[in-house]
């Protein structure tokens, strides 16, 4: 963050404009308007248009106009607010509150947090420019908030005049509107400012408890006070709030309490007693602490056994009390006593292991259910150091777990995620076919699976599918991958030739006597079915008159053939010839000619 402007180079005092920051709360939307902006229109639904401003925790990519900044509020605070503004098209006030109970001729800053929403690259936006405004009048501007994706910081100072106890601070747009100036806006600041105010040296003091008083000295650097007037602080709750030292209000200040503790001191300042009792028109020096060591310290701890525990040069590992005298690094001599307990090492852990879902998925976990002993505890999963009892997103395998208690008693342990159950899917070695003959399959699948995707996807198999059995007319691949309930994945493919064998009968004789054997002459497939159809059969006699003929009918089905008749009526035996053009199931289409004997 960068500092631009007329600031103050000294101390301040307490920021009279507590709700310069906005507040904090759960909702990332505060839902009420706080009234805040004359002029513009409060709004909930992010990202606010021209002439709209929210008051937010931050701006999530999905709540962006299309060159704006994800951000959050400028400050540690992880609810804070901050207020985001799209500017009116017309320039005005976008923001304006009233200070009261201020006192006259104090020096004053007026500051403020800005940030331009817009990325460095659309240096097509029109710039963000602000004035601070005191009593409607101007008394200060920004200039173009840079493009600088970061906060920038902006303020002056001022003094308020004779008889000036109120005073009413606006912010306002000075660019138009339309694409771009758009801002976001945090800790508006409103202080007084004063001299450099010091308790040098600014570190921590460490003083014996039976040591010498220290003096602490006012140590202030220039002149924004005409007179001066001091009043030293005690604060009994590490700096959170103070108390007036009664009666210390010299520049020097001694310390002379011998009790061990820390103490934390601060003075005030200001040009007038009146000036001084009013926290609105005086500032206050750095926080002063100083450590009181103390000479006696009395020690209980417990260790886990086989362990031990230095005091100065001497080390002790067995219950008892323990008197040592020591010298600190800064000098004080202490007496420590040491109050020692030996811990039985039967430190036990109880764990509950879920083993992965799946071979491809990492969602195995270790949870401590039981643990013997007491903590705080340390826990370290392959010698990295881990913040939780509950380890997650593991693999199948060996983990060394390392624990270790309040005593130092330590488990050093393996403990082993197990192998989630098989879910595999094999369809088998290639396979080699003769056409006609069926492509089959069954218990390729070791578990049940949920989704089954076949390619060629007009496999037909519904869940549960145990077997496949499909006609296939050339080489092909096929492949499955399927999906359990747990999400566990599996795939596989086979490939499958198609021997291109056509082989079938054609009977060289009939006897059409009716005793059921050789009565018909038609085309029979062999053991496999290769026969789509029987698109035409012909029988002549010698003279080639045609005696027979019938289309598209299927083989090996006697009385659809020739039965030794001509138009009802038997033919003489003897020799006739015969064509034939066949289909075959994929989709290839044979001639065949020849001669059959009819024997009577």
């Amino acid at each position: 963050m960068v500092s631009l402007g007329q600031v103050c180079d000294g101390n301040f005092g307490a920021n009279i404009f507590n709700s310069g920051n906005f507040g904090s709360g759960t909702e990332q939307i505060l839902a009420s308007d706080p009234q805040l902006a004359p002029g513009y229109n409060y709004t909930t639904s992010l990202p606010p248009n021209d002439g709209q401003y929210s008051i937010v925790s931050s701006l999530k990519s999905d709540q962006l106009h299309s060159s704006w900044l994800t951000l959050s509020d400028n400050s540690s605070d992880p609810n804070g607010y901050m207020m985001v503004v799209n500017a009116d098209y017309e320039p005005g006030l976008f923001y304006e509150q009233t200070v009261t109970g201020l006192c006259e001729d104090v020096l004053y800053e007026f500051s403020a947090d800005i940030f331009n929403l817009n990325a460095s690259w659309a240096t097509d936006r029109i710039q963000a420019n602000v004035s601070f405004l005191l009593n409607d009048q101007i008394v200060y501007s920004t200039g173009n908030i840079p493009r600088n994706e970061q906060w920038n910081t902006y303020g002056f100072t001022f003094s308020t005049g004779s008889e000036q106890s109120e005073l009413k601070l606006s912010l306002r747009n000075n660019a138009p509107g339309g694409i771009g100036n758009d801002l976001a806006l945090d800790n508006i600041t409103f202080r007084p400012c004063g001299s450099e105010a010091l308790i040098l040296p600014a570190s921590t003091a460490n003083i014996c408890e039976d040591g010498e008083p220290i003096d602490l000295t006012a140590t202030i650097v220039g002149s924004a006070f005409e007179n001066l007037f001091i009043q030293w602080q005690q604060s009994f709750n590490a700096g959170r709030t103070w108390v007036d030292i009664i009666g210390e209000m010299d520049r020097d200040f001694r310390f002379d309490n011998v009790e061990s503790g820390f103490y934390y001191y601060r003075y005030l300042l200001a040009d007038s007693k009146e000036k001084l009792d009013n926290e609105r028109c005086r500032t206050f020096s750095n926080t002063k602490v100083i450590h009181v060591i103390p000479k006696f310290v009395n020690v209980t701890d417990s260790i886990c056994e086989g362990l031990s525990i230095s005091v100065g040069n001497n080390i002790y590992f067995t219950s008892g009390t323990y008197i040592d005298s020591l010298q600190n690094i800064v000098g004080c001599d202490s007496i420590v006593t040491l109050d020692l307990a030996i811990v039985n090492n039967d430190f036990k852990a109880n764990f509950r292991v879920t083993k992965p879902s799946c071979a491809n998925l990492s969602d195995g976990r270790i949870r401590i259910e039981t643990l013997s002993s007491k903590g705080p505890y340390k826990f370290e999963i392959e010698n990295q150091p881990a913040v939780q009892s509950l380890i997650t997103e593991l693999d199948a395998g060996e983990y060394r777990y390392k624990i270790e208690d309040k005593y130092g008693c330590v488990i050093d342990t393996l403990v082993q995620v197990p192998d989630p159950p098989t879910f595999e899917v094999n369809l088998g070695p290639d396979q080699k076919l003769i056409l006609g003959q069926r492509f089959e399959i069954s218990n390729f699948i070791s578990q049940t699976a949920s989704t089954y995707e076949w390619n060629p996807e007009w496999i037909d198999c519904e869940p549960p599918c145990q077997s496949v059995s499909e006609l296939f007319t050339s080489d092909i691949t096929v492949s499955l991958t399927a999906i359990s309930a747990n999400g566990c994945v599996s795939s596989d493919d086979v490939q499958v030739t198609i021997q291109e064998v056509t082989d079938l009968f054609i009977p060289n004789i009939i006897t059409p006597n009716q005793d059921g054997k050789n009565d018909y002459f038609t085309i029979y497939p062999q053991e496999v079915n290769t026969i789509e159809v029987i698109q035409e059969l012909n029988i002549y006699n010698r003279a080639g008159k045609k005696l027979f003929e019938k289309n598209s009918f299927q083989p090996g089905i006697p009385d659809l053939g020739w039965d030794g008749t001509n138009r009802g009526r038997k033919v003489a035996s003897g020799v006739y010839y015969y064509s034939a053009n066949v289909e075959f199931i994929n989709g290839k289409i044979r001639s065949y000619s020849g001669y059959v004997s009819l024997l009577r």
